[in-house]
């Protein structure tokens, strides 16, 4: 593996006294692959926290969310997973367009457990994978540069009570959410064509 730590890094390790475990980790813990356990995992998340920044350094973190295998692990080295209809901003999205170094965090808050995967994301509106994920605009797929799990001692336990009703499935419409209603509304114009012409009100 490439040198993990920068000076930062070090800096604190040093200052904490951590440096001698940190290497460890870094030797035993962090690996470039996904294994058939951390594939199980990954593929059994329903939702992930996707950090980005522009070519600037300013960072972005983000939600994302789907049904259990919205995230598929393609090969050892490889996830791919759908990017849906959102607020039409592209903030993580346009970060990878300028430059795909990004961090991925899945988190398992039933189980309390989690994992980093770190890597180089692309995103593409013709992938194949496209049309097993209905209402998908493009995927996302993200080689791996760092793989590990993480010290769970933290995670808050939740228990799952129901998944978002505006995840995209298939033979399912997908309702609209009420601020995109409002603009139809009020303001048609801002929103982009195919939802002007199926969300102006009836006359």
């Amino acid at each position: 593996m490439p040198e993990m730590y920068h000076n930062g890094n070090r800096q604190l390790q040093d200052k904490f006294d951590t440096r001698r475990m940190a290497d460890l980790m870094a030797d035993r813990v962090v690996g470039d692959t996904i294994s058939d356990g951390d594939k199980a995992f990954i593929e059994s998340r329903d939702m992930l926290f996707f950090a980005t920044s522009d070519a600037a350094g300013h960072p972005n973190c983000s939600y994302k969310g789907g049904d259990p295998g919205f995230v598929r692990v393609i090969d050892e080295h490889t996830v791919a997973f759908p990017n849906y209809d959102g607020n039409g901003m592209y903030l993580s999205m346009g970060n990878v367009v300028e430059h795909g170094n990004v961090g991925i965090l899945f988190i398992d808050f039933e189980e309390q457990s989690r994992m980093r995967l770190n890597g180089v994301a692309t995103i593409d509106e013709n992938d194949p994978l496209l049309a097993e994920f209905p209402g998908a605009q493009f995927i996302v797929r993200v080689r791996a540069t760092e793989v590990f799990g993480n010290c769970p001692r933290y995670i808050h336990k939740y228990q799952l009570v129901e998944r978002s009703k505006y995840v995209p499935r298939e033979a399912c419409e997908t309702p609209d959410p009420d601020w995109k209603k409002g603009l139809a509304e009020h303001a048609p114009d801002l929103l982009p064509e195919r939802d002007r012409e199926r969300l102006a009100p009836a006359e």
